[in-house]
């Protein structure tokens, strides 16, 4: 037990709170936290004895000593301290299980482990085009009586990406905005936000009907590079406390030819669950729970239009982004000043951390079977590698590398390989890396500004699959 907590709660970054212990004790709750645990070694093997006041992980255990009153506990012996003299039902303090739910309210809501996304289901019904004119209507339902809330407080997000050509990925990307600072196809059915893309049709009772023009991409619809969309709704469900709690995002692939759902475009890449062994409820913990559940809707946002954001020589797409990510390459590593020796240790410590699975190499973890070769480049678009971030406090020998342009080969499978070369500032084995990249397939570099660069990332787009064509 504590070798199991203590490596969770300090050895790596656990994606949760430790105090979800509902992900691993499913159905155990009552057991896990009967007052007969509650003594110092087990309270130790979550909680750092001491440690400072601010500045704690939110997924971590606060230290023992910051949250013990001094003036009730003094410098008792946690070692030998019988805790449940005081802490009992019906005691001078509360409980174990009083202190401790024992699982996370933006995923459960209640101690039965009853999910959200069990109680409240949304889904798309419904698409047509007339014209430039898309008509989505979707809905949401309340499955079981366990809470006040109801379908209709739930407030969605519709985002609809347009693919490129007959691939997966997105050549309009929904997220994006245009010269006005619009967002190009992501509409919040909330009464108050504004798209001049979108109009909201009706409202009511977990009854949503909209309309989004596609007028702005008439032409690559009219030409074949944009033959289908995926409809998303982010259903958005905040509780009383103001969180919003996890449900699924759904979508579905709308064809524009044949004026008809698609369900069956591409078999989904990635298993939710496998993400799920872990993160429990996907993007709770690093975005908001409307957005868990689907991987497509993941890629609606990470699409290989751009560099990544956060790291350095990635791009946005979601492969790219999650496989660095899962190699351990640091955000911003920019910010980072390794001049301080607690900043640059941290630093270090983050990047010679391991994949759960002991090595990075372990792609089922995440992968459906067979879904993790080498992309089809007749299904999947080229994309943006983002530069090098700039590192005034640490003389490596990665210099500056310009963003480029690149195929899915490289952005996917080659995000890991680069991933490693950044973390051991291997600038020789980077260098070599990239060129053999572009032996096999192209590496093109940025433009001088944002638009250039977009103007080179299509031209190149439209060169490489009109041999597919």
């Amino acid at each position: 037990r504590n070798d199991v907590h203590m490596s969770h709660a300090m050895e790596f970054p656990y994606p949760q709170s430790m105090s979800n212990c509902a992900t691993c004790h499913e159905g155990k709750l009552d057991v896990v936290l009967s007052n007969t645990n509650f003594k110092g070694e087990v309270c130790k093997s979550c909680h750092p004895v001491t440690g400072p006041e601010e500045g704690t992980d939110p997924h971590r255990a606060p230290a023992l000593r910051t949250i013990m009153p001094s003036s009730i506990h003094g410098n008792m012996d946690l070692n030998t301290t019988n805790c449940t003299l005081c802490h009992r039902l019906g005691g001078a303090a509360p409980a174990f299980s009083e202190i401790h739910t024992g699982y996370d309210e933006k995923i459960y809501a209640d101690a039965n482990e009853t999910k959200w996304s069990e109680i409240f289901t949304a889904s798309v019904d419904d698409a047509s085009l007339d014209g430039n004119i898309l008509t989505i209507k979707f809905s949401a339902k309340k499955n079981a009586d366990i809470t006040t809330l109801s379908a209709a407080d739930i407030v969605p997000t519709v985002m609809v990406g347009l693919y490129g050509y007959d691939t997966k990925d997105f050549i309009v990307a929904a997220h994006g905005r245009d010269e006005n600072n619009n967002r190009l196809l992501e509409y919040a059915v909330d009464g108050v936000t504004e798209n001049p893309r979108f109009t909201t049709v009706s409202v009511a009772d977990g009854n949503w009907e909209i309309t989004a023009d596609l007028s702005m991409w008439a032409d690559m619809i009219a030409d074949g590079k944009i033959k289908r969309a995926e409809i998303s709704v982010l259903p958005a469900l905040t509780d009383d406390d103001g969180d919003t709690v996890a449900l699924n995002a759904p979508s579905r692939t709308f064809d524009l030819n044949t004026n008809d759902f698609d369900d069956n475009f591409y078999s989904d890449i990635v298993d939710v669950n496998g993400c799920n062994k872990c993160h429990d409820a996907l993007a709770t913990t690093f975005h908001s729970g409307n957005r868990g559940g689907n991987i497509k809707v993941c890629r609606t946002c990470h699409v290989g239009l751009s560099g990544a954001s956060h790291l350095e020589m990635q791009s946005r797409s979601i492969d790219s982004y999650v496989h660095a990510i899962h190699s351990f390459q640091a955000f911003d590593i920019g910010d980072v000043n390794f001049l301080d020796p607690v900043e640059a240790l941290y630093y270090d410590l983050h990047i010679e951390h391991v994949f759960p699975n002991f090595t990075i190499k372990n792609c089922e973890a995440c992968h459906n079977e067979g879904m993790f070769e080498v992309p089809d480049q007749s299904k999947s678009l080229p994309g943006i590698l983002s530069g090098s971030d700039s590192v005034e406090t640490w003389d490596r020998n990665i210099g500056n590398v310009p963003a480029y342009i690149t195929g899915p080969g490289s952005r996917a499978c080659g995000s890991c390989h680069r991933a490693e070369f950044i973390k051991e500032d291997e600038a020789g084995e980077l260098v070599s890396f990239n060129q053999h990249t572009k032996q096999g397939g192209y590496l093109i570099e940025e433009g001088a500004d944002d638009e250039e660069t977009q103007g080179i990332l299509m031209t190149v787009i439209n060169y490489i699959m009109s041999f597919f064509n």
